[in-house]
């Protein structure tokens, strides 16, 4: 494979034995700064692919997925591994659009550090903000890339400064732009200028060339540069030596800068052209020198499966084996192939391992420990595998046909079992009923939809038994888009419906109902008389039956018949076909007949009875309220307060905190169909929300039931 490979003009993802040869990183950034060209800009830097490839025509490493082809623009985690400088750079690329944020936590996950990828043209958003705090979040160490210098609009100091005024202390560029004919830029330690006019690898000129940069001289961006270096230093005395007047040698500064990009506490800015190379070898120098190798990043917590601790683990080849599953897709081919980070451990081919998965039985992920067999170990580019004879400890493979296997499980020795600790899951919040155009399809739908799930644990599947829908629960419209054009896929004709909620019935007041039921035709006949009296309860007290018969004119067998009646035709409803809550029925008389009673007749009596009291009485519908938390920015809450009373919802408190404030309201679940994406939209996708089921309330008068 490694020779087919090198005839192809490709460097082999070959197997590294030593993780200090790593190097993980994610790429960060919102949708259409650039991070697939870039990465395809490395790749062909580094020899991995013959060229790049693009974007608008679909021959991207990255985005091979159909979908992301036709959206132009990054679905799902990939991987595209190469080497440079005898280190191993696996490259993950991940979406910047917000509907995919589980897919960017799953490429968080999988990394130890990252790229902060941000358009030299496009300012920076709220929306960029966030991304900047996902990574904060996990307290992953991050450069910033200026891209797309090359674009008609860029203006890479203004760009510098909006990152630097967004992104808060430590964001500090080490290399400018040259105020000169040529691209190029000047690196500021050495006062070097790469001359990029001839493409990658850069010319490096001698200091004093080019000082020149858009901004004015280099000499006070240099002072800045190492004054925030010095600042990070754990040389206590560089300050004083530097204020003395003192040159601190090159070395000195490279190193302290290496450790505090390493430390997460320094973030270096380098502007980046994907077309031209600007920046390319600055971009891999600092890759290779300045991220940490897996050794020097945190690992997930670990347990036993039951939960029982377990000794915290190392990037340790060595050490036991522990995995985990951080993304999964579908191949029409070689049918599911799992992404692996390896944290501890070797994982190799020919073994048994033990894959295990648990906590996310609430979107349709059941807990399961299995033990299965690992027949090859591949390096994954792309769709393309490379078979390699093992993974160790801080690098990423490929599994295929590990049936169990979902995103997110554990995979680790079967006489070692582990479970990791997941990484936090968004709650999927825009609901889409599905169905199959064709009756004999539903069976392959339902298949289709548990492959889909497992692949994605940001779905959530559920049938709702009252409406008969299959709901799946997405992250907002391009997530939907994305689960039904996979589904598609599957060769089944597959449609969307309008959501229905299922709403409930109660009595408006009290009433009296009578059931007669008499019939005579040869033989035993039926005959049971009841008479009945209804009230209302208070929301969420269930159902109450009373029995109040003196003198066995119903005898005691027959009472609980009475019941099962009403039971029964509660569960039908009485107006509408909605189940009747929240009701007292008290059984005061009745009639027998020696002969002809029977349960059933007594059934059926109760079940006329309480329809002749909803006649009498009638009936209120009820929808159901869910009480939510809207987390917004202070500026966007006044939007958010004007559109929840649009919705009909009833604000219960808004507690503030630095900027932000959350609001907790009781909406109709009605009106919350679409919030997930009409917030997003008001809000520039900076806000988010919970829901929870509160209780059912009366529908209002001209309000239409949309079930």
């Amino acid at each position: 494979m490694a020779d087919k490979q090198a005839r192809n003009g490709r460097s082999a993802a070959l197997a590294v034995d030593d993780p200090r040869k790593v190097r993980n990183v994610v790429l960060v950034g919102p949708s259409g700064s650039g991070k697939t060209t870039l990465v395809e800009a490395i790749l062909a830097a580094t020899g991995a692919v013959p060229r790049a490839g693009s974007v608008s025509d679909g021959t991207t490493v990255c985005d091979h997925d159909p979908v992301a082809v036709r959206q132009q623009r990054s679905v799902g985690v990939s991987v595209a591994p190469t080497t440079y400088e005898g280190i191993k750079i696996n490259l993950i690329d991940t979406p910047g659009y917000a509907d995919f944020i589980g897919e960017l936590r799953a490429g968080l996950r999988a990394a130890d550090a990252a790229l902060f990828v941000v358009c030299a043209a496009d300012g920076v958003d709220p929306a960029t903000i966030a991304l900047w705090q996902e990574c904060a979040a996990v307290n992953l160490p991050r450069a910033v890339v200026i891209s797309r210098l090359d674009h008609q609009r860029a203006d890479v100091m203004a760009e510098m400064h909006a990152c630097q005024e967004a992104f808060g202390a430590g964001v500090v560029p080490v290399y400018l732009p040259a105020d000169g004919d040529g691209p190029g830029l000047i690196r500021l330690i050495t006062r070097r200028y790469a001359d990029y006019s001839g493409g990658y690898p850069p010319t490096i000129s001698e200091p004093g060339v080019h000082q020149a940069t858009a901004a004015g001289s280099a000499d006070q961006a240099r002072d800045e540069l190492i004054e925030g270096i010095i600042g990070e230093s754990e040389d206590e005395s560089l300050m004083d030596r530097y204020l003395a007047g003192e040159d601190i040698p090159e070395t000195t500064l490279i190193e302290d800068l290496e450790t505090a990009v390493a430390r997460g506490s320094f973030h270096p800015v380098i502007p980046v052209c994907a077309h031209t190379g600007v920046g390319l070898a600055e971009l891999l120098e600092l890759i290779t020198r300045g991220f940490p190798c897996p050794v020097e990043h945190a690992l997930p917590e670990v347990t036993a499966p039951s939960g029982e601790p377990h000794t915290p683990l190392q990037a340790d080849p060595d050490g036991p084996l522990a995995a985990e599953v951080v993304h999964t897709s579908v191949d029409s081919y070689v049918g599911r192939i799992s992404l692996v980070r390896v944290f501890s451990g070797t994982l190799r081919p020919d073994r048994t391992v033990h894959v295990s998965g648990h906590g996310l039985a609430d979107r349709g992920h059941a807990d399961h420990d299995v033990d299965e067999r690992v027949a090859h170990v591949y390096s994954a580019r792309g769709t393309e595998l490379s078979e390699v004879p093992f993974c160790v400890a801080g690098d990423l493979c490929a599994l295929t046909k590990i049936g169990s296997a979902e995103t997110g499980d554990t995979v680790s020795a079967p006489s070692d079992p582990l479970l990791m600790r997941p990484w936090p899951m968004p709650e999927p919040l825009l609901p889409i009923a599905v169905t199959a155009t064709k009756r004999g399809d539903e069976d392959a739908l339902s298949r289709n939809m548990a492959r889909l799930v497992a692949s994605d644990p940001t779905l959530r599947l559920e049938r709702n038994p009252e409406t008969n829908q299959l709901v799946l629960w997405c992250m907002g419209e391009a997530h939907a888009d994305v689960a039904l054009s996979r589904l598609r896929a599957g060769d089944i004709e597959v449609t969307s419906e309008e959501v229905r909620i299922p709403l409930r019935e109660t009595f408006a007041g009290p009433a009296k109902g009578h059931g007669k039921h008499v019939k005579q035709s040869g033989g035993h006949g039926q005959y049971a008389v009841c008479f009945i009296e209804v009230e209302p309860l208070p929301r969420g007290s269930g159902f109450e039956f009373v029995d109040r018969i003196v003198g066995g004119v119903i005898p005691n067998q027959f009472i609980g018949s009475v019941e099962k009646g009403v039971r029964h035709q509660m569960s039908l409803g009485l107006a509408d076909g909605y189940p009747v809550v929240d009701i007292r029925v008290t059984l005061v008389d009745g009639k027998t007949h020696s002969v002809d009673s029977s349960d059933a007749a007594f059934q059926t009596a109760g079940a006329l009875a309480l329809k002749d009291a909803a006649a009498n009485g009638g009936i209120t519908l009820l929808e159901p309220l869910d009480e939510i938390e809207v987390r917004v920015l202070d500026e966007y809450l006044g939007t958010v307060l004007g559109d929840l009373s649009a919705r009909r919802g009833r604000v219960l408190g808004t507690e503030a905190e630095a900027g932000t404030s959350t609001v907790r309201a009781d909406v109709p679940a009605t009106e919350l169909l679409r919030y997930a994406v009409d917030l997003r939209s008001m809000t520039s996708a900076t806000a988010s929300f919970t829901r929870r089921f509160a209780r059912y309330e009366p529908l209002p008068q001209g309000v239409k039931a949309r079930a």
